[in-house]
């Protein structure tokens, strides 16, 4: 190429780079800066204080010393993503029959928004509890929780959540973090509708098998089903369950093998007295 055509054409490159930089969609900016940075292991600081939605001061480690949680992370203005959230979660708890949240696990919901109002909480808080019939004291067992920036930063934080506020609202992931008791980060579930197994599966790791009724059948489950990190989702371990059918097959052999050794392996009867 021609020098003086070499440079005509760099100036105008040099020129039009501006404007294609301003006809970059602002959406592409709010998708980049919004996400999950997981962080398995991670701890949730358990002195942020808070308030719930009965206006008690309290500290986030108040809900995460005695068994699993799932965090979810909204804000109650908002206008369809978090109401999506909230049913499709207790629609899914609903169907996890064997465990309660009454008792072997919480849901803790804390707003994204500093400025949340009082008022908008509790009413929150309410429409939410009236989703999970039967829920035995509904303001510790699912938590609507409000504070500061600067708690809203570290917990955000912690767990690797991203998020914008656009305008009056957030733009914000549909992701639910599971913590373990004590409050260290173990698995992250996505989307609106979690399938009941993945939620029943990440609660069980959670708790290392130890809530509902049968820890034999816990862990059974988890040896028989992985977190696949690729698919984000449980899936069956097909080695796994064939290893788990041999060996209920070898003991079922063995007892009856043992039942008929009682039964037929002894040579002749035992003789009456006076025979």
């Amino acid at each position: 190429m021609h020098p003086v055509f070499r440079h005509v054409l760099f100036g105008v490159l040099v020129t039009l780079l501006p404007a294609v930089t301003l006809a970059a969609d602002p959406q592409d900016a709010i998708l980049q800066a919004i996400g999950v940075d997981e962080k398995p292991g991670a701890q949730v600081p358990l002195d942020l204080p808070f308030t719930d939605a009965a206006g008690k001061s309290v500290r986030l480690g108040d809900y995460l010393r005695d068994g699993p949680a799932i965090l979810t992370l909204n804000y109650y203005t908002c206008p369809m993503l978090c109401p999506l959230m909230f049913r499709g979660l207790a629609a899914t708890m609903a169907e996890v029959k064997d465990l309660s949240p009454s008792k072997d696990y919480r849901v803790v919901t804390v707003s994204i928004d500093p400025e949340e109002i009082p008022e908008i909480v509790r009413a929150k808080a309410n429409e939410s509890h009236s989703l999970v019939p039967g829920l035995k004291d509904p303001d510790s067992r699912w938590p609507f929780l409000y504070g500061s920036a600067e708690s809203i930063r570290r917990v955000t934080e912690a767990v690797g959540y991203r998020y914008k506020k656009v305008g009056t609202s957030f733009a914000h992931p549909s992701a639910q973090i599971v913590l373990s008791p004590g409050g260290k980060v173990s698995r992250y579930l996505y989307g609106i509708d979690i399938p009941p197994r993945d939620f029943k599966l990440a609660l069980l790791e959670a708790a290392d098998g130890k809530i509902g009724a049968s820890s034999a059948k816990n862990a059974i489950l988890l040896y028989c089903f992985h977190y696949d990190p690729v698919g984000r989702k449980y899936s069956l371990v097909a080695m796994n369950v064939m290893k788990l059918a041999g060996a209920v097959t070898v003991a079922l052999l063995g007892g009856l093998l043992a039942v008929l050794w009682v039964r037929y392996g002894r040579k002749g009867k035992p003789t009456e007295k006076g025979e």
